[in-house]
């Protein structure tokens, strides 16, 4: 097999639509694959063209067009799509190429059943991946070398922060990762209408609530301590901040965000069962 990121290999996108987009971007940026290397499909004109006139890579309109010249074929389609593709178009995905998904509940024996002889990669992106600030897990099917494997990790983290987890644990990252930006966006915009009700501006107020929580996750990060001691460090005794925890501590917001995630990932588990 062609290794993933050598010079001869290109890779292809089945589906052209935000989250491909997303990662058709960041792989140009970050220098993993240049564009002359990069191929994606889409059954409409005008996606082709936004597509093409945007990264400058090569469009197909078909499936079938696409894998033939590419050796790592990334599936970013909605999951109703994907049966079609293998069974009504035909695509044939075989030997020597491997297959990364990107479709929500699309387990690895799903993909093996589609393509038994290519080498499979499932994965659980997120929406940040927009703005390559992505957090997603993955999990590779047992024939991959740790060389491949790396490949795999590079690829993934054009776009953001990936974590290769066993697949049983792939429900759990859809939750954390995959659906939270949804619930983060709800938190800032609380705080945002909260700012509002006291003088700022909208824009004012969407702006200092996004960048705190932005600033939050990176201390998260950088430091690597754990949020309650950070969390700490914010609450001097008597001050503003330790009401306002209180507060939240009072109004259940562990339990409340906590039985969220769980309830993303029972669904996830339902998909995946399907």
């Amino acid at each position: 097999m062609t290794d993933l990121l050598s010079m001869s290999a290109d890779i292809g996108f089945i589906g052209a639509g935000k989250m491909a987009e997303a990662m058709i971007g960041g792989l140009i940026a970050k220098g993993v694959f240049p564009k002359e290397k990069i191929a994606a499909c889409a059954p409409t004109q005008k996606t082709r063209d936004h597509i093409a006139e945007t990264y400058g890579i090569t469009m197909y309109q078909t499936a079938k067009e696409l894998v033939d010249s590419s050796n790592l074929i990334v599936l970013a389609v909605k999951p109703k799509h994907v049966d079609g593709i293998f069974t009504e178009e035909g695509v044939v995905i075989g030997k020597g190429k491997t297959l990364l998904s990107i479709v929500a509940g699309l387990t690895l024996k799903k993909m093996n059943s589609y393509v038994p002889e290519a080498k499979k990669v499932r994965v659980m992106p997120n929406h940040c991946c927009m703005v390559l600030e992505g957090a997603m897990g993955y999990t590779c099917d047992p024939t991959m070398t740790d060389s491949e494997k790396e490949d795999i990790k590079k690829i993934l983290s054009a776009v953001g922060l990936a974590v290769e987890v066993p697949e049983s644990q792939m429900d759990a990252v859809t939750g954390i990762a995959g659906s939270s930006p949804a619930f983060m966006y709800m938190v800032i915009d609380s705080m945002a209408d909260a700012g509002v009700l006291n003088g700022l501006s909208r824009d004012q107020a969407v702006k200092l609530a996004a960048q705190s929580m932005l600033g939050a996750a990176k201390m998260v990060l950088e430091t690597g301590k754990h949020p309650d001691q950070l969390r700490d460090e914010v609450c001097s005794p008597g001050g503003t901040t330790i009401v306002g925890v209180k507060i939240l501590e009072d109004l259940g917001l562990r339990s409340a965000m906590s039985s969220a995630v769980d309830g993303t990932i029972e669904k996830s588990r339902q998909m995946s069962s399907e």
